[in-house]
């Protein structure tokens, strides 16, 4: 990816939209999904993904599941219903930015 701070403050709701497709998912399986998705454009990390992780489970909108996959810990995030509602807003509102965007950038695509 050419230029990271592009995606920064897309990262919440990159994590609940993938959460509210997937039901539950651990750390490095939104990880690879994101990398997948974006054929490898998007490298999201380890540094960037749980302080977000974490900062949604404080804020309400995540729990976490902790499960035992053979001798090894493996967190589950999961939305709660607040997480739910508010992955419809904050998907609303990033929809409304790249309207926007195009918009600037290409006014022949401007939404009448």
């Amino acid at each position: 990816m050419k230029n990271t701070n592009l995606y920064k403050g897309s990262i919440t709701t990159i994590i609940l939209k993938l959460l509210n497709e997937h039901d539950k998912m651990y750390g490095y399986e939104i990880t690879q999904k994101v990398r997948d998705i974006t054929k490898n454009e998007l490298q999201l990390t380890e540094g960037a993904l749980y302080p977000a992780l974490h900062k949604l489970k404080d804020q309400g909108l995540l729990d976490v599941e902790v499960l035992y996959v053979g001798n090894r810990v493996r967190k589950y995030y999961k939305l709660t219903e607040a997480g739910t509602k508010e992955t419809v807003k904050k998907l609303s509102e990033l929809e409304s930015y790249i309207r926007n965007m195009r918009a600037l950038v290409n006014p022949k695509y401007r939404d009448e």
